[in-house]
């Protein structure tokens, strides 16, 4: 069956002030839609068009770039709009909030450190909070769409959270004002779905 591009959970202006409503529907109605659109296309008549995408991703060849650059940006964006919320921001919680004291020592250390490799990931690309089997925790950042469940990408693990810093992503608000925006991240992460993915990702 083809990808589908998923429905906001929220309305686009309910991010506001810290991602504005034109951003949400350029990114998610145009780009994600074509991220979905070229997926489809580069998966049409082959037989990866009834496999999931995770699996798709995990056994990907790093060659086939529209695969590549689609697959990524189908999964990345789902995700990204799953752990964001109007109800974000605040403390992680859970067994989550416990591994992120007990790897960063404390939740403002692993802002600084998150935000770094958000900060340092030269051109587009995302960063990211990743969980290895067992529950160790790691941040990395990947260029363009890759992500950590392609294979020979940096670092590896379960993807638990993960911000865009593609200048779509942010330009029209915060025009080069990246790390205004990557500190707007925080106060819209959704840490009750961080733990879900947390806690299914450590096994």
């Amino acid at each position: 069956m083809p990808f589908t591009l998923p429905e906001l959970k929220y309305p686009t202006n309910s991010l506001e002030p810290h991602i504005d409503q034109r951003t949400m529907e350029i990114h998610h109605g145009k780009h994600h839609a074509a991220y979905t659109l070229n997926l489809n296309n580069a998966i049409k008549d082959t037989p990866l068009d009834n496999q999931s995408i995770e699996n798709i991703l995990k056994n990907l060849d790093m060659n086939n770039m529209p695969l590549r650059n689609n697959g990524g940006g189908y999964y990345n964006h789902n995700l990204f709009w799953e752990i964001i919320s109007p109800n974000g921001g605040g403390l992680p919680v859970g067994e989550l909030g416990e591994a992120i004291n007990s790897t960063f020592g404390n939740f403002d250390t692993f802002k600084e450190k998150f935000a770094a490799a958000a900060m340092t990931r030269f051109g587009s690309g995302w960063a990211w909070l990743t969980v290895h089997p067992g529950g160790k925790l790691e941040i990395v950042s990947t260029p363009n769409q890759d992500n950590p469940l392609m294979p020979i990408t940096a670092g590896g693990g379960f993807p638990v959270i993960g911000l865009d810093v593609w200048e779509h992503a942010y330009y029209l608000l915060y025009q080069n004002r990246r790390a205004d925006y990557i500190s707007a991240f925080f106060s819209v992460i959704d840490w009750k779905e961080a733990n879900m993915r947390f806690l299914d990702g450590k096994g």
